[in-house]
Formats: structure tokens, sequence, C-alpha cells
């Protein structure tokens, strides 16, 4: 999607359609609808609408008014964003996802949206490329019927100085590209995205941007002696990858370098310890967390942040055969640590505690590592916030700094040491799963054992990473998360 800026007056804009932010300024049972513009021409166009109680301001609303008196645009979208007094900048990035799922549903191809008063300029400029790039994504590649609705450009009226709303835009655009191209590998199915697809998707993707990339199989596994990852990859005809992208701007200092792991199970079984049938073909979004550090190295390599970054992707399938790991195995990982597997569906937090050690190895000195790692943190938080753990305060703060301007939604859950009973072994050092009960928590702790010392976040994305269903701002399948804050987070990583 073609993105540009345009200081016009919005009312001589030459476009298919504008798009206007609706706010609702009333009391609690009585709706004022009031266009978020001083245009007056657009407040005039439309009072009627407003003044009929038929735009009440209700978020995501969308009312289509053609030929608006006195404007160059043959259309004008009124979009709903709720309560004025509590609009917020991921409001408005939704809104603008929103805007464009339904005019790419009406065969449009391009608008204009109007960025509303209340929010500095370049903020909005971000968060209408962001939340737009998001809205014209579709999950329906293979489909032989697929009709080809989407946005071929899109232009945001602005008012600013041109040089910094520019390279907001540009970042932005990073940004939504990244995010879609994550959403583009987790959207794939597992025949058509094994470890070795996905390192090639790696490989494409790095070579484009300018990354360095390595990738390894099963005989670095091994000489490494990364037991834990391959007694998951062991059961599996399909050969396990393990894809390293990293990111060295000359003028970086030597430290620090954060390293971002992620757990690519590209298809999850459960292996001995299988799935139900019901709901497997969604196992394919197993890899979401690697996507996710994938995507971000692809943004990263393109803003260019003046820090050392690696990342560590984990890639492999978990499947039963002859071969695989049973419940009962002991398993060496990579940092010397023996764990009893007790159910080979916990399968993620093996893989990641070999990645977490290599990272170390590589010389990371900060870590954060993204999975869809547990059911527990769906019945914890639902599908609204992701899991997010820390075992160090200045780390997770500059985090919770960097949710706040992607707009992305993590709730914060413990790693208090009495946890630590859930995963004692009385054979091994440690369990591999601690039981029904804090079972999000229990994994986390697991992770810790590997990650140590180092400053280190999980990030535990099970429950947002795919979206169940269509929103008016994003449709169903996978949703990016992650990419945004960790691609804000790197960029003042060290600063």
């Amino acid at each position: 999607m073609k993105t540009t800026l345009s200081f016009a007056t919005p009312a001589e804009i030459e476009t298919e359609c504008l798009a206007v932010v609706v706010l609702d300024h009333g009391m609690k049972d009585k709706p004022q609808a009031v266009v978020a513009t001083s245009d007056g021409t657009i407040k005039d166009a439309s009072a009627e609408m407003a003044g009929s109680g038929e735009v009440t301001g209700k978020m995501f609303e969308a009312s289509l008014l053609h030929h608006p008196a006195k404007m160059k645009s043959k259309r004008l979208l009124l979009l709903g964003g709720g309560k004025a007094k509590s609009f917020t900048v991921s409001d408005l990035r939704k809104l603008a996802g929103a805007a464009v799922r339904t005019l790419k549903a009406k065969g449009i191809r391009s608008f204009t949206f109007l960025a509303p008063d209340g929010i500095n300029s370049d903020a909005a400029v971000k968060a209408i490329v962001e939340g737009a790039f998001v809205g014209n994504f579709e999950p329906d590649t293979y489909k032989s019927d697929r009709k080809d609705q989407k946005i071929d450009a899109m232009t945001v009226a602005v008012t600013g100085g041109q040089p910094v709303l520019q390279k907001a835009m540009d970042e932005a655009r990073v940004i939504g590209e990244s995010q879609n191209f994550t959403r583009e590998l987790v959207n794939e199915p597992g025949n058509h995205m094994t470890p070795t697809i996905l390192a090639e998707r790696a490989r494409k993707m790095a070579q484009e941007v300018g990354l360095k990339v390595e990738i390894y199989g099963a005989d670095k596994l091994k000489e490494l002696k990364m037991g834990a990852f391959w007694g998951v990859a062991q059961g599996s005809d399909e050969p396990p990858a393990l894809i390293v992208l990293r990111y060295e701007p000359a003028n970086a200092p030597a430290t620090p370098v954060l390293g971002l792991v992620g757990k690519g199970v590209t298809f999850d079984t459960g292996g001995i310890s299988i799935k139900p049938a019901d709901g497997m073909e969604k196992m394919k979004y197993d890899m979401a967390g690697a996507a996710a550090m994938i995507g971000t190295m692809r943004a990263i390599a393109l803003l260019k942040p003046k820090t050392k970054v690696t990342a560590i992707i984990c890639a492999t399938e978990n499947m039963p055969s002859g071969k695989a790991q049973k419940p009962g195995d002991i398993q060496i990982a990579m940092s010397g640590k023996s764990i009893e597997i007790i159910n080979t569906d916990a399968e993620g937090r093996l893989v990641l505690a070999d990645g977490l050690c290599y990272a170390k190895q590589l010389g990371c000195t900060h870590l954060i590592d993204a999975a869809t790692l547990t059911g527990a943190v769906v019945v914890a938080l639902g599908y609204v916030n992701a899991g997010v753990f820390a075992n160090d305060e200045k780390m997770y703060e500059s985090f919770n700094r960097a949710l706040a301007q992607a707009g992305e939604k993590f709730w914060r859950l413990p790693l208090d040491d009495e946890y630590k009973d859930n995963i004692r072994s009385n054979i091994a050092d440690i369990v591999n799963s601690g039981g029904r009960w804090g079972g999000a928590v229990n994994a986390a702790m697991f992770l810790k054992e590997f990650a140590e010392d180092t400053p280190w976040m999980h990030l535990d994305i099970a429950g947002t990473a795919w979206m169940e269903e269509s929103k008016p701002w994003i449709a169903k399948g996978p949703s990016g998360i992650a990419v945004r804050s960790l691609v804000e987070f790197a960029r003042n990583f060290g600063g």
C-alpha cells in the first residue's frame, strides 16, 4: 500500500473517500457526535447526519455520505471513536484499520484519512499508517475465488512540519509491513511452512534488508549439545533449523547486545502426549513467536537503531513417531541441566531453553523470548492481554514504556521463588511440566532456569497471536502481536 501525506485543506482534497473521526462529547445517555476537526466545510457536510441521531460517535460506527456538500471528495466516511474524553492514539490506530476494512469491502482502492484534532500530528500519522496496514491484511491466501480487495493507496491529511511527519510515516510503514510479514509467515499451513521453509524465508528477508544470517541443521544442534531442542526435533522427518539473524551497525557499542529468541514449532501435534483432534489445525500458529522475532528483525534492519540485536530462532515440528521422545525421558540441555519430560506437549520451553543458552553464548547481554507457550495464559488473561514475565525491573519498565507507544496489551505475571517447587524433579534437575495450576508461571519458571542472571523477559502470546474472530480493524487469523512493542523497545535499548 502506497502512503503519502497531504497538507491541503481537507475539503479541497480530491479523493475517493475522506475518512474523518467522530467523537461523542455528550453525557452518558445523550450522545453528542462531533467531527474531530476544526474544518468548517466538513462540519457543515456532516451536520445533518449528526443532527439526525444517525451518527452517535460510538466506537467503530461507520456512516458513509456520498457527494458531501462543497467538498472535492466523492465520499465522506464518518468513523466513531467513542467518548471524546477517553479517545487515545491506540483507538486511532484501530480506527484506521476499520476505515480500510470498511472501504475495501466496497471496492474502493484509495482514500484519505484526516488526522483528528487533539492528537500530536506525528503520533497520529504513525498510528494511522500502522493501523491501515493491519486492516489491509487478509488471510485468504489459498482461496481459489479469492477477491482482490485491498487498499492500494492511502493519504494522510495532516498539519505540521513535513520532514518530521514524513519520517513518522516512513517508520510506520516499515513497522506495518513488518507486522504483516510476520502475519504472512504465521498464516501459512504446516505443509507450506516447515522449519526448512521458515529458514529460507528468513534468509531471503535478511538478504533483502542487509542482516547477517546463519542457518544450521541437526548436526549443529548435536555439536552444541542442544539436547532439549533436539529432543523435540527427533520425532519428525522434517529436519530442524537453527536460524541466527544479526543486526550489527558499525557505530554500535560492543555492549549491550539484545537477544531475541523465538519458538518456531511450525506444527505442534503434541508429540506422544498428542493433542485432541478438535482445533489441532490451528497449531500451524505455534511458530508465531519465531515469526514475531523475524518480523522485528526486518523492521530493525530498516529503522537502523544504534545497538546490536541478535535473533535466535529454534524451528522444528513436534510429531509423534517411533523416534519421538516419550514421557519419562531425560534430556540434557545445552546448559548442562537435566530435564525430565513429563509431557511432550510442553515442548516450546524445551526449544527456548537451548535458544536462550545459545543467545548468551553468542554474547547477548539482555534476552527476550516470545512464544505461543501455554494454554494456561489464555485461561488467565483470555484473548485480550498477552503475558509478560521479567527477572529485571529496569528492563521491564523499558518494555512497559514501549507498550504505551506500540498500543499492544501485555499483563505482567509473577515469578515468585515459591513456584520453583512446581518444576522440581525426583530424577533430574527439573521437569518440563509443572502441572495444571499456574501453568503459565510454571513454564516461565522453567525458562528462568536457563536465562539465569541475565536480564530477561518472556512473552507468552498464546492467547493473542491468533484472532479467533474478525474485528472491525483486523481480520480473523494471525495478529502479528509483539512486533510493534519489540521494535519500540529495541529502538530505545541501551539509550
